[in-house]
């Protein structure tokens, strides 16, 4: 008698096996208690895909996880993006032939171990290890996202790429192109909330505590907030924190500004005879003539070279930002987008900061850690103080631009429109910000948002690279 193979799962099993995996993450999210009868049947899933029953415990990080199973760190990576349909795929997905979904049942039970470390934060005090281990998992659902740690939730990751590297549809998975950018701040909003759990202060206070900190927007904006009742050794790691987070942000930025070539070229100027200058296909264009067939070689009798002289022309970049509680986000990314353009040849750069008084930071405009300190965020909004700041240094409308990065809820609203409009028709280009935040997020004052639209100066959109892409298109 021979041994007969092993029957296959019959499809309506695995279907049963991934819906039992998601109810129990829906009744953890939703109820801290353990629901007996999911958690058995959720453990008897895991270990038939071949999954360490670990996976299951919600104190577990994602970092120990991967630590004791390496294999798996490459499958979180990119879990939840779609996958792009093969060649001839799509007819087999319509009549249901080409899942496996035996890996569906493995990429569930992944994915409901992401999810539950990042949005189950349960309630009560939390300490300086529970945050630094939150990070860590919600940059994991993050790169599971197909974006780079700390791309959603803003700061040190932000930039070109951060996005969703996915595309294509899976079955039953949401586009990614809706879903990032509605979670994005909602983990904003998880961190800052752990963030006010945490006893900041004894935290900062203690050096192998506060070294478990991640610098984080969230972060940032309390020690921002707390900065004066902070001292000594506290005050000290507070420092520590925000200098390690402006630099990191400062570096990303830096990227993608230095990418700009200020200046038109200038060909009164004749080019450097230098190797890096060599414009090769023009040299073999040129001499082409000089071929010789016999030697099979091309014989060169003039080199030329890259025009690199640029025409500039000094001009002057003016930042005012509004510090009220609301922007904290935008305050600390525009001090250091500032700080950058300041260091550019040819850019003269000032920077204001208003609540309902005004603050000229630009003596400090090159170190943004030490313009953050100087800042006092919370109150209420006057613009027109502002304003009165900024428009002396208006001095050549044609090189000038003006950069005001505000929600625009004010209190004088329309003496306010009526100086921004007078700028307008000045000739200095004027940019409205509704925010700069690096998730891209933020509310805008209607009547403002209208005026301006009428005005002919959109309220630019909250991300950051927009805001870079057209200042360097205002200094080239």
């Amino acid at each position: 008698m021979t041994d007969q193979p092993t029957a296959p799962v019959p499809a309506p099993a695995h279907d049963t096996r991934r819906q039992v995996v998601y109810w129990r993450l829906l009744a953890r999210l939703f109820d801290q208690e353990e629901q007996a009868a999911l958690e058995s049947a959720s453990l008897a899933v895991v270990e038939d895909v071949g999954l360490p029953a670990a996976l299951l415990d919600p104190q577990v990080s994602v970092d120990s996880l991967v630590q004791r199973h390496p294999e798996l760190a490459a499958e979180f990576d990119g879990l939840m993006v779609p996958p792009a349909p093969g060649p001839g795929e799509g007819d087999e997905t319509a009549a249901d032939g080409g899942r496996d979904r035996a890996a569906e049942v493995r990429r569930a039970a992944l994915v409901s171990k992401v999810l539950l470390n990042v949005f189950a934060t349960g309630g009560g005090a939390v300490t300086a290890g529970q945050l630094a281990r939150w990070q860590a998992d919600a940059h994991w659902l993050e790169r599971a996202l197909g974006c780079r740690p700390g791309g959603l939730r803003g700061g040190r990751g932000a930039g070109p790429g951060a996005g969703p590297t996915g595309t294509g549809a899976g079955h039953g998975t949401p586009d990614l192109s809706r879903l990032v950018p509605a979670i994005g701040p909602e983990l904003a909003a998880i961190e800052a909330d752990l963030v006010r759990r945490m006893q900041l202060r004894e935290v900062l206070a203690d050096p192998q505590l506060a070294a478990q900190l991640t610098p984080s927007m969230s972060l940032i904006e309390q020690l921002l907030r707390d900065k004066n009742n902070l001292s000594g050794v506290a005050l000290a790691n507070a420092k520590a924190l925000i200098r390690r987070f402006v630099d990191e942000v400062a570096e990303v930025l830096r990227t993608q500004v230095e990418k700009a070539t200020v200046g038109a070229i200038d060909r009164s100027v004749p080019p450097k005879r230098v190797f890096r200058n060599l414009d090769l296909e023009r040299t073999i264009w040129k001499n082409l003539t000089n071929w010789s067939p016999e030697d099979e070689k091309l014989y060169v009798d003039r080199l030329y070279y890259r025009h690199t002289a640029r025409r500039t022309t000094p001009q002057r970049l003016i930042v005012v930002v509004d510090q009220s509680g609301s922007m904290v986000d935008s305050m600390v990314n525009c001090t250091i987008l500032a700080s950058i353009f300041a260091g550019l040849p040819k850019v003269d750069v000032h920077l204001i900061a208003y609540d309902t008084q005004a603050l000229d930071l630009t003596p400090w405009v090159h170190d943004p850690f030490e313009t953050l300190l100087r800042t006092n965020l919370g109150g209420g909004t006057d613009g027109t103080v502002a304003m009165a700041l900024a428009q002396p240094l208006i001095a050549e409308p044609r090189n000038t631009v003006v950069v005001w990065i505000s929600d625009f809820y004010e209190w004088r609203c329309e003496p306010l429109f009526e100086s921004m409009a007078a700028v307008h028709r000045s000739g200095a280009r004027f940019i409205p910000v509704g925010s700069v935040t690096s998730a891209g997020r933020g509310s805008v004052n209607p009547w403002f948002r209208e005026r301006f639209k009428d005005l002919g100066t959109p309220v630019l959109s909250g991300h950051i690279r927009k805001l870079v892409h057209e200042l360097k298109t205002f200094l080239t």
